[in-house]
């Protein structure tokens, strides 16, 4: 190497050692341990000044919505309404100890003694964000809380800040219970359940109190992936990876030691239900929630209140019965109608209600073929008339005003009316002469007899000898509406306006031995601020016992000898009452056992439910009447009802009132009134309810009872002369124009 060389070699190293020399007095071991403790502080003073700024705010929309929860009596779910979200919040004491436990195992262990964050699942958290890794777990039970219930899932550096600050806040301001309460009731479970209690119903069909620990352990497992380890759809992988996690939160639980090893051996892997689809408003359920809705209004708990969410309302309504009553419609009448290819059967519409006389409770209501398809409730509807089932209460009013004939005899049922057709009611300012059905003549006959086959010209002059005004006041009393109610010898065959409701609060009131019973179908209204306990009807005595059994004697004569004969039948002891209003336009059944109470109609509904239309003809039976369909949905359903049967009968005290007179003689019966033979009518002889428009050419009568009483009104014949107050020639008071109703 030459001088040249060696100099350039020399500095060379100079530079170089000067470089270094430079670099390290730049970044001395103090320099750098400076600059570190800067970041420190600067990243403590921003995270202080973080913690300043950021407030714990309100709870998200989401979080604190929930759904209504509606409940049959023995506490199964009904249906859930509310603005999508099927959530029911429970209190954490509501849900088991060992569950609560199994929560904080899967999730956890440490949350009874951290300060609400982890630092270094927050920091991996962070980190897999930035490098778009996406959604990391680690976080702590409080923290997950804190997201669910405070902010969104959103995946950013600054929700995930936030998290941060507002969970080392809210540890200190809740208990640990709390925060537990809050994330087991907003965390999300799959299968559209948000909540525990929602939760344990989608998996196990129980309520959240209800769960046990491998029940809870599981729910607590979901929460790392709830579609993927949902049993039902769970690939082979995810049924092993929720397994794995379970047996993990089970270990966890011993070591915690809120688990024993004897106890955790003996436990074994609940496999969950299928998916239930969420109950709707369709079939039946809408028409329940229907009436449910409007007996809260009347208990103070407003649509606004129902719209709040986080109500369970518990309805009286018997599953097994409601069950009972839709298969019965359909098998005695839906199953024969033609709805698509009839014009008439398009029209019909089916209604009821079932009441448990002793206590109210509505046990059982059929609405209407579908409710997502018929909106207006059959059940509750109150513009249609009830017809012949008025009669009854006719009758119960003039025993319990102590009545008499015109010719002064006490009204009972050994008491002889004059059974003619047409014949001009005696008495009245208003004239009325009703035509009966089949314009069929009776002569003489006994107030049993005439409630049998349901003689309109009979209870057209009982309510006549009782008044109208009087009449109404017994039929409000059993609970009756005073809608388009008229003080007129016509509403004896029921051309007020009432609904299957209404008819069986009265008709359970008669069964109940005249001490009133309102029908009702809510049992409960709870919510987690607030409890409603449903005002007791009262319970005061409507008419006096002896009146209302010696109604119910009357009806047991209609059941096993009259025209309610379709629903006789040895399995259990029945009374009861047909109906059928002008016009062939509605048909009812109204009757009870001593256990129950039901009355079913049929409507006739035209253009959309604005016009009433005639019942003639559906499923081409010809005259619809309350002794056919009605009173068959009638039997079948109490049948289902019973259980089969029952052996209990109707505890009857004074049921005799009434004088009954001596024999008639030649001279006391009119001579050209044809006789009946002494058979009672077979079932398809009956009476169908409403009279044909066109009279009986040779309509024939009933032959005195055989206890032989004297006609207690004024011997008539067909052609009466004109009594006193009505026009000569005049046919009377004729409801809807024609007179024509009947049974």
């Amino acid at each position: 190497m030459g001088r040249a060389d060696a100099r350039r070699a020399q500095a060379q190293e100079s530079r170089r050692a000067a470089k270094s020399g430079g670099i390290r007095r730049l970044f001395t071991w103090k320099k750098l341990l400076g600059t570190f403790f800067g970041i420190v502080l600067l990243g403590m003073g921003a995270f202080g000044a973080l913690y300043l700024y950021v407030d714990v705010p309100a709870a998200n929309a989401m979080a604190e919505r929930q759904s209504n929860v509606y409940k049959y009596s023995d506490g199964t779910v009904l249906a859930r309404t509310g603005k999508g979200v099927n959530r029911q919040i429970v209190d954490l004491d509501e849900v088991p100890k060992k569950v609560q436990h199994a929560f904080v195992a899967a999730e956890n262990k440490t949350f009874y003694k951290d300060q609400g964050v982890d630092l270094k699942g927050t920091t991996r958290g962070l980190l897999n964000t930035v490098s778009g890794k996406g959604k990391q777990g680690g976080s702590t039970i409080t923290q997950q809380y804190v997201k669910n219930y405070y902010l969104t899932q959103d995946p950013t550096v600054s929700r995930k800040l936030k998290e941060l600050v507002i969970s080392l806040k809210i540890d200190q301001q809740l208990s640990k219970d709390e925060i537990l309460a809050g994330y087991i009731n907003t965390a999300y479970y799959g299968r559209g359940a948000s909540g525990i209690q929602a939760a344990a119903q989608a998996y196990y069909g129980i309520d959240a109190k209800d769960l046990n620990v491998s029940q809870g352990a599981y729910l607590a497992s979901l929460l790392q992936a709830p579609s993927q380890y949902d049993w039902n759809s769970a690939t082979d992988t995810g049924k092993k990876l929720v397994k794995e996690r379970w047996a993990y939160t089970l270990r966890n639980m011993v070591e915690m030691d809120w688990l024993t090893e004897s106890e955790k051996a003996k436990l074994e892997f609940d496999v969950p239900q299928k998916p239930k689809p969420a109950a709707g408003m369709e079939g039946q359920t809408g028409y329940l929630v229907e009436a449910a809705n409007k007996e809260l209004e009347k208990q103070g708990v407003s649509a606004e209140d129902r719209e709040a969410g986080g109500w369970t309302f518990t309805l009286t309504v018997d599953k097994k019965r409601q069950q009972a009553l839709e298969k019965a419609v359909d098998d005695q009448l839906e199953s024969k109608l033609d709805r698509e290819g009839s014009k008439v059967d398009a029209t019909v519409q089916a209604g009821a209600t079932s009441v448990d006389p002793k206590t109210g409770k509505v046990v059982a209501l059929y609405g209407g073929e579908d409710y997502i398809k018929h909106y207006i409730s059959n059940a509750t509807r109150q513009d249609y008339q009830p017809a012949s089932t008025f009669k009854p209460l006719v009758l119960a009013s003039a025993l319990e005003n102590e009545s008499t004939t015109q010719d002064g005899s006490l009204i009972g049922l050994n008491t002889v009316y004059d059974g003619t057709s047409k014949r001009p009611v005696v008495g009245s300012d208003t004239p009325f002469n009703p035509q009966n059905e089949d314009d069929r003549s009776y002569g003489p006959i006994s107030v049993q007899k005439a409630m049998n086959s349901s003689v309109n010209s009979v209870f057209a002059q009982m309510i006549v000898d009782v008044t109208p005004s009087a009449a109404k006041q017994t039929a409000l009393d059993l609970g009756v509406p005073d809608k388009n109610f008229p003080e007129r010898p016509a509403v004896s065959l029921g051309t007020m306006n009432a609904s299957t409701w209404d008819m069986a609060g009265a008709y359970a009131t008669l069964d109940n031995h005249g001490k009133k019973v309102t029908p009702h179908i809510l049992q409960s209204a709870e919510h987690r601020d607030r409890t409603v306990n449903p005002e007791k009807p009262k319970r005061e005595q409507a008419i006096s016992r002896a009146s209302a059994d010696t109604v119910t004697k009357a009806l047991t004569g209609v059941v096993d000898a009259g025209s309610g004969s379709a629903a006789n039948t040895s399995a259990y002891d029945a009374a009861g009452k047909t109906g059928t209003s002008e016009d062939n336009k509605s048909a009812w059944f109204a009757g009870y056992t001593p256990e129950l109470t039901t009355v079913v109609a049929l409507f006739g509904e035209g253009d959309g439910g604005r016009k009433q239309v005639s019942l003639t003809g559906t499923a081409n039976s010809g005259r619809a009447n309350g002794g056919g369909f009605p009173a068959r949905i009638w039997a079948d359903y109490t049948l289902g009802a019973l259980g089969g049967g029952s052996g209990k009968t109707f505890d009857l005290q004074d049921v005799e009132r009434g004088e009954v007179p001596a024999p008639p003689t030649p001279s006391d019966t009119p001579s050209e009134e044809p006789t009946e033979s002494e058979e009672e009518p077979t079932p398809s002889d009956m009476p169908s309810e409403t009279p044909s428009e066109t009279p009986s050419e040779s309509p024939s009568s009933s032959p005195p009872p055989t206890d032989s009483p004297t006609v207690t009104t004024p011997p008539t014949s067909p052609e009466l002369p004109p009594q006193p107050g009505e026009d000569d020639g005049q046919p009377g008071e004729r409801p809807g124009g024609n007179g024509l109703l009947g049974q």
